[in-house]
């Protein structure tokens, strides 16, 4: 029998804790609760943990600098939990390294919806996954991704950690080399995510993915903005035997 998805909820708010806690478990997943970093760091060290919702405003350690943090060790989706509905907000959360925001107050049946379609991007149980048509290995300009292991590793051997929304944009371009995608066809690959037509995740997601995997991330020379078009994956693809 598969295990239930684990999901690590991040809130010092222990009503919130509770309120995640039992709506999550009568869904089918296995949930744990942490007030602050050094709790989650606990547990990430304690369990395999595959979604973090995780609170921006955290005593001490906050959820920005957590993020961080998190990302920088791990490519575990992380979905924001924010006051604020701003754009810009927003946009700091998608910068920082979360694949996802729900703004606060929100419906536990809408931040449901967001783990599905989160874990539907990133290799779900239920649904096919457009990473499932390029399972192997993929090899651009050196780099050598491993679909199977969801790793990535530079030229030089080195694993690079990404994101969820960071690898689901790479396996898109993998799949479409040397062609002009569109911010449309990118979207698509986050459809059930909400994204309206105007807003900026995908532009931000690959601006992330850009600096991880470019040598000037400034002047990309391996994903192009093609003006009024979309974008470009410029180099060969090949799947080495």
């Amino acid at each position: 029998m598969e295990r239930a998805r684990h999901l690590l909820v991040v809130d010092d708010d222990r009503e919130i804790q509770a309120l995640l806690h039992d709506f999550l478990v009568k869904h089918g997943f296995r949930v744990s609760t942490a007030g602050d970093g050094r709790d989650v760091r606990r547990q990430m060290a304690q369990w395999t943990i595959d979604l973090v919702i995780l609170d921006l405003m955290l005593p001490g350690e906050s959820g920005v600098e957590l993020c961080r943090a998190l990302r920088a060790e791990s490519d575990v989706p992380i979905i924001m939990l924010t006051a604020v509905a701003e754009e810009a907000e927003r946009i700091i959360c998608l910068e920082i390294g979360a694949d996802d925001y729900i703004v606060k107050p929100f419906s536990p049946r809408e931040l449901l919806a967001r783990i599905r379609a989160l874990f539907r991007r990133t290799g779900g149980r239920d649904l096919p996954t457009p990473e499932a048509a390029v399972a192997g290995e993929w090899e651009f300009s050196g780099w050598r991704l491993d679909t199977g292991k969801r790793e990535l590793r530079s030229p030089d051997g080195v694993l690079v950690h990404l994101s969820a929304g960071e690898y689901q944009l790479l396996t898109a371009f993998l799949e479409r080399p040397q062609r002009v995608v569109t911010r449309e066809e990118l979207m698509d690959i986050y459809k059930g995510d909400a994204l309206a037509p105007f807003d900026r995740s995908i532009d931000i997601q690959i601006s992330r993915l850009r600096r991880k995997i470019e040598q000037s991330s400034r002047d990309p020379t391996l994903i192009k903005t093609v003006r009024g078009a979309g974008y470009q994956f410029t180099v060969p693809v090949t799947r080495p035997s």
